[in-house]
């Protein structure tokens, strides 16, 4: 009825890639040079289950660290998981097609390589795609070289910075005489003064951005033909490289598409999820409503609607520490797994306990009466607790009170604490004390000691007064006493 298979995640990317390398164990090529070859052991199923159960394996143990961890490594699958390609009787097809996905791989594999020179060009440690630098390339010989000279170019940042120039200022000597000459110069004047040796020189060309010095029309006309011509080249190539790469992807996918391989469906019905690290974590699950046709999700006590979208970002992982680890799929030509079933006579759609298969009906049913039984011995139970408790006050404490419960054995209330034990017999021993002496006052000693006629009589002396005390729980002391003297308690314990 169910089958469980364990499936290693790390290092796939989706549910198919993990059942081929759980089917096909690792190839050993042959050491003998002659007879090269490789050799390995395949797995096919003869039968499947109408139940398969897979136990994703998200956790291992580092070594270096000595503790387990969990894989957040994403891992795709599909809602409808056909099973054509793992069965015994499609063993040859499969093997022709394992052939010629193994062969593209190796194919699409070079065309990447290719592509990513084209995308990441350069020898050096920063690299960019191959068409930007043919563009920037272009527009750096497209450039005009506009050149200035130092004086202009520091009259016009001097502009616009608001500091002013020698030249756009008179100069107060002139009004003032020679006398002016022992005058402080304002700052504007001194910011100008430029000094050979301690300031840096500046070119008497300065360009005002990158473009090429020296070339002709002509030169210009040619290298920006070849320049066009060479990214037209390379985008048409890049191209080309994307386009057969994502069809080599999807020749792949829809390697087992066709229709003799789509004959064993199984569709997901439940996704077990844990968020968390490998020692704690939360637990929830999904689950397929096949009347309502929509994903539920059942986290703990709360029941919600969901939706694939949802599934997908809590169970794919990758993005954050939640991830399925365990998949339950249903043979979709099965209806009687989780299809809705009809009562032959009525024709009414069977629900609740009446949808269940015979046995596991009883079973239940069985069950809900055990329970129901126990409810009402509970409520038996707290009906006579009251009573229980009023009755505590007037039986000794250490007693225990059985109740009688229908259909059980006895049940013993639990017992006072060592406080009220305490102070429960405190009272009890003042109320026999002066009860006894009560007795004592009225009838005497003599009369005292026979009351109890299992005692043995206590001989007294005509001086003396013997008094019987009768402690509840300890026993009954004899207290003696003279005329005139202390009180002795005798020893007489029964």
């Amino acid at each position: 009825m169910f089958g469980q298979y364990p499936l290693q995640v790390n290092g796939f990317k989706d549910l198919h890639e993990c059942l081929e390398a759980a089917m096909i164990e690792g190839e050993i090529e042959s050491l003998h040079s002659e007879n090269s070859g490789k050799s390995g052991q395949e797995h096919w199923f003869t039968e499947l289950p109408p139940v398969l159960t897979f136990e994703l394996s998200r956790f291992e143990f580092n070594q270096a660290l000595g503790r387990p961890e969990k894989i957040h490594n994403k891992l795709e699958f599909p809602p409808i998981l056909y099973l054509d390609r793992y069965m015994h009787k499609n063993r040859e097809m499969t093997r022709i097609k394992r052939d010629e996905i193994k062969r593209l791989k190796e194919y699409l594999t070079v065309l990447q390589q290719r592509l990513e020179r084209y995308l990441s060009y350069g020898s050096g440690p920063k690299r960019f795609p191959l068409v930007d630098v043919l563009q920037y390339a272009l527009e750096f010989a497209s450039s005009k070289p506009v050149c200035t000279s130092p004086i202009d170019d520091l009259n016009t940042s001097a502009l616009s910075s608001g500091v002013l120039s020698t030249q756009t200022i008179p100069s107060t000597t002139e009004q003032q005489g020679p006398s002016a000459d022992t005058q402080s110069t304002s700052p504007a004047q001194r910011s100008v003064i430029h000094k050979p040796f301690t300031q840096s020189r500046i070119p008497p060309d300065l360009p005002m951005h990158p473009a090429p010095r020296h070339i002709t029309e002509e030169e210009l006309s040619v290298l920006e033909g070849c320049l066009h011509r060479w990214r037209t080249e390379v985008e048409n190539d890049t191209r080309d490289l994307q386009e057969s790469i994502s069809r080599i992807q999807r020749t792949i996918e829809l390697m087992y598409s066709d229709k003799s391989m789509v004959q064993v469906p199984y569709r997901l019905h439940a996704v077990l999820v844990h968020e968390g690290q490998a020692n704690a974590g939360h637990y929830w699950a999904y689950i397929y409503d096949r009347c309502q046709r929509r994903w539920m999700k059942y986290n703990d006590i709360s029941v919600t609607k969901s939706t694939w979208e949802e599934l997908e970002r809590d169970s794919f992982g990758g993005y954050r520490n939640a991830s399925a680890y365990c998949l339950m799929y249903v043979n979709d030509k099965e209806p009687f797994l989780i299809q809705e079933e009809f009562n032959k006579e009525t024709g009414h759609v069977l629900v609740g306990m009446d949808a269940l298969p015979p046995d596991l009906r009883d079973y239940v049913t069985e069950d809900n009466k055990r329970f129901e039984k126990e409810l009402e011995e509970w409520d038996a139970q707290m009906a006579q607790k009251p009573q229980q408790e009023k009755s505590l006050t007037t039986q000794s404490p250490r007693v225990p009170i059985p109740l009688t419960v229908q259909g059980g054995e006895p049940e013993y209330l639990e017992q006072p604490s060592r406080t009220d034990v305490s102070k429960q017999s405190k009272e009890d021993s003042v109320r026999a004390i002066t009860k006894a002496f009560t007795e004592q006052e009225d009838k005497g000693p003599e009369a005292i000691m026979h009351m109890n006629s299992d005692s043995t009589p206590v001989p007294t002396a005509p001086n003396q007064k013997i008094v019987e005390v009768a402690i509840p729980d300890i026993g009954t002391f004899v207290i003696e006493s003279e005329e005139g003297g202390y009180d002795d308690e005798i020893c007489y314990l029964y």
